[in-house]
């Protein structure tokens, strides 16, 4: 009998925009897809756009005689003219094409990729909004949407749009009913494309003198999309962020199997002050930061200096509710968890700011939950900004 998994092929490079990246790797696993993550460099570590790194699984020059159901381009520069340029990449796609599989690519992608390899002729496509007439010079026709479908190519816009194009490639490959499954549990925005907006109590100024310090753990099982939309949106904003690995290594293995790479380990910092402290969750990722007592006693002491603190997902269930750092506030968490949070009046708000605490719920709010971070330092004019130049 066939098998009725569905393979994958997500390549990335130096310069890879890695929110794309890492949302399509882990919304396709949690869809079923079996994903290989394959460098097209000499080596599975590459350094993605914002100071980000990730390790592939394997090298791409290892599996080029590999056929998959699906292959799709994260975009980025210089990461997109990278993937344009690799030959054997090129070859597989154009394959994948004539053989009349499933192609797919975001934001430069389509344009300098699939566009380029002549395969968007005569095809709507859609792309990151300054690609969009090196787009239609493929004889694509350039359309606006945020997602576009035609015959076996799915093109998408940027990162605030990655979530959505990753859950439609879901669809083709499973059908609507896994897709929907896949996106209740992501809760993905209600409306897309609108000026996005989180509840506020008890306004207080959050100050910082020249740059911002924000400090972002990391664990094992940590959730992916909602680190790497911290670090990113936050970089984008121009704060300075600390990626801190919780444990002895520096490669952190997410809640998807997607590998992520800390700039430091906690107990390096631990000394140290920060303008901000915010947690990534992940239903056993949130556990180990608990677990944590060096983070535990950085957050207490955050609180006690009434300096900011955040949580996503399951962190504030699981670290900020049972170490008091929730008395008096107005809190939300992932629904999962939501029953462990003492005062239950805000759990289905998509993101919460009460004085100097900021919490969310889940991966599809994670864009969001960044971008109140921008508005909370720098103002709603500057958030506006970052969420227009990231499509959300």
């Amino acid at each position: 009998m066939a098998s009725s998994t569905k393979t994958v092929l997500i390549p990335i490079a130096h310069g890879t925009e890695p929110l794309e990246a890492v949302a399509m790797i882990t919304v396709l696993r949690r869809g079923g897809a079996d994903v290989t993550v394959a460098s097209v460099e000499t080596q599975v570590g590459v350094d993605a756009c914002h100071g980000i790194k990730m390790v592939a699984d394997t090298l791409l020059s290892d599996i080029t005689d590999s056929v998959f159901d699906l292959i799709v381009l994260p975009g980025g520069l210089p990461g997109g003219e990278t993937l344009k340029n690799c030959k054997p990449l090129e070859k597989m796609v154009k394959k994948q094409d004539s053989d009349g599989r499933l192609n797919a690519a975001i934001c430069c992608a389509p344009a300098l990729a699939l566009g380029t390899w002549g395969l968007l002729e005569g095809k709507k496509a859609t792309g990151y909004p300054v690609f969009m007439e090196k787009l239609a010079a493929t004889c694509a026709t350039a359309v606006e949407s945020r997602v576009q479908i035609d015959g076996r190519i799915v093109t998408s816009r940027g990162p605030g749009t990655t979530i959505e194009f990753s859950i439609t490639l879901i669809e083709q490959l499973f059908g609507k009913e896994k897709a929907d499954e896949v996106s209740s549990i992501l809760l993905l925005r209600p409306n897309p494309g609108e000026e996005f907006t989180f509840t506020e109590l008890n306004q207080t100024n959050w100050s910082f003198e020249d740059t911002p310090q924000i400090l972002v753990p990391i664990a094992e099982e940590s959730e992916e999309i909602e680190a790497i939309a911290l670090v990113d949106i936050l970089r984008r904003a121009k704060a300075n962020v600390v990626i801190a690995a919780v444990g002895n290594s520096l490669e952190v293995v997410g809640s998807r199997k997607a590998k992520l790479v800390a700039e430091v380990l906690l107990d390096e910092v631990a000394e140290k002050s920060f303008d901000l402290i915010v947690l990534p969750g992940g239903l056993n990722g949130a556990p180990r930061f608990a677990s944590c007592e060096k983070l535990v006693n950085m957050l207490k002491k955050q609180a006690e200096a009434n300096k900011p603190y955040g949580g996503i997902c399951a962190s504030p269930a699981y670290v900020f509710e049972p170490n008091g750092l929730l008395k008096g506030k107005k809190a939300t968490t992932h629904p999962l968890v939501s029953d462990k949070l003492s005062d239950q009046s805000h759990i289905e708000h998509r993101v919460v700011v009460d004085g100097n605490v900021i919490t969310s719920r889940a991966p599809g709010t994670a864009m969001e939950f960044s971008l109140a971070i921008v508005e909370k330092f720098y103002g709603r004019e500057k958030a506006l900004q970052l969420a227009k130049a990231t499509l959300v």
